[in-house]
């Protein structure tokens, strides 16, 4: 795991006060890429015997999102993940395991993209490949 003082820098470059709780769970979050749902935060804290409020963990991780060291990755509308790993790539999805495995494209999909509304430019683009086991 990072180091506290370590943490609490990358928290102080992202404009986030680095608060007790919040340098935990980023130490939780940040030991190496993963996904990891808010739940399955809360309880690898539980594990630590670090005690933080299931408001704290959604909380946290929804500033920490919106300062960029995580992404929000929604499957479904009824799931988040939350992906240590903020540089552009995408994921594929288990439908039966739910685990998210990320994946990088070593050549431009040729996607065609509808046309962006007037004044708009693409920032970026995430996909997850929805996969199951063959039957």
């Amino acid at each position: 795991m990072k180091k506290i003082k370590n943490l609490e820098r990358v928290l102080r470059e992202r404009s986030i006060q680095p608060t007790i709780q919040r340098v935990q769970i980023a130490n939780v979050l940040l030991e190496r890429h993963q996904h990891l749902s808010a739940d399955e935060v809360f309880d690898r804290l539980k594990e630590l015997k670090i005690s933080v409020s299931k408001a704290t963990v959604y909380n946290t991780l929804s500033l920490f999102t919106e300062r960029g060291l995580l992404r929000a990755i929604s499957i479904d509308g009824s799931r988040t993940f939350y992906d240590s790993n903020t540089v552009d790539h995408s994921h594929f999805y288990h439908l039966e395991s739910g685990e998210l495995i990320d994946v990088s494209f070593d050549k431009p999909l040729g996607v065609d993209l509808p046309k962006l509304p007037d004044g708009t430019c693409l920032d970026s683009l995430e996909l997850v490949i929805r996969i199951k086991n063959d039957s």
